[in-house]
């Protein structure tokens, strides 16, 4: 018979680097995120996670926020939520980013902003070749078609997400994370040409609510699935 481990031996067990990372991937991939969800979804007390967060907090890795706004707020501790911090995503990983930024740099200097334009659009087109085909695969159903196109980002690094709007009227498809951050800070056009991929590739015209590039904690695409789409796509 098996003597059960008790919880506080677990808690020591997966007080670790490689736990904290599965806490801050998770924050990054689904947040705004509470504590109870983080332990729900990695089978973790607690007790753990919020040693974990406690952790994360003092390196800058995640955010803190209060989920009710302050003029819905009655009385006791409002509830809180956990995002992705700017510096979570050099933990994630952005190696090339320097090259890619100086590769970018000779090409402005040699080609003016239309060199970047004409970058920014190769690299969406050959998103649409490589997504294509699933994406046809979905069928003409614009919530099977997003969360096909979350599961795609997902696979290149995005850490994204298909989100039912209230209402079925929209889904949004989230990206927690981008491998090319630091490059679209610098330059804006690898957002706005990701934004025409993902109209092109779903068939209908899609919204950029937010995105990380420009200080938010998730980039956000707003898709309405309740239209019928364009027969091209």
């Amino acid at each position: 018979m098996t003597t059960p481990v008790p919880h506080a031996e677990i808690d020591e067990i997966t007080d670790d680097a490689t736990t904290r990372d599965r806490v801050l991937r998770l924050i990054v991939e689904l947040g705004p995120i509470s504590a109870a969800e983080l332990a729900r979804r990695l089978n973790l007390t607690s007790a753990a996670v919020r040693r974990h967060l406690t952790t994360l907090q003092g390196e800058g890795q995640v955010e803190a926020r209060d989920d009710v706004p302050l003029a819905k707020r009655g009385r006791g501790r409002p509830a809180r939520k956990y995002v992705g911090a700017a510096s979570a995503h050099a933990q994630l990983g952005t190696a090339y980013a320097q090259a890619a930024l100086a590769a970018l740099a000779q090409i402005k200097n040699q080609l003016g902003e239309d060199g970047i334009e004409a970058f920014a659009e190769a690299r969406s087109d050959e998103m649409i070749a490589r997504y294509a085909p699933a994406m046809s695969e979905a069928g003409d159903d614009l919530s099977a078609r997003a969360e096909t196109l979350a599961h795609l980002l997902a696979a290149d690094g995005y850490a994204a997400t298909a989100r039912p709007v209230p209402g079925g009227i929209a889904v949004q498809v989230c990206q927690g994370h981008c491998p090319v951050l630091h490059v679209a800070e610098a330059h804006h056009q690898l957002c706005e040409a990701e934004t025409r991929a993902f109209s092109e590739l779903l068939g209908v015209h899609v919204q950029r609510l937010a995105t990380l590039a420009s200080g938010k904690h998730v980039c956000t695409t707003h898709i309405p699935v309740k239209i019928p789409i364009r027969k091209d796509a």
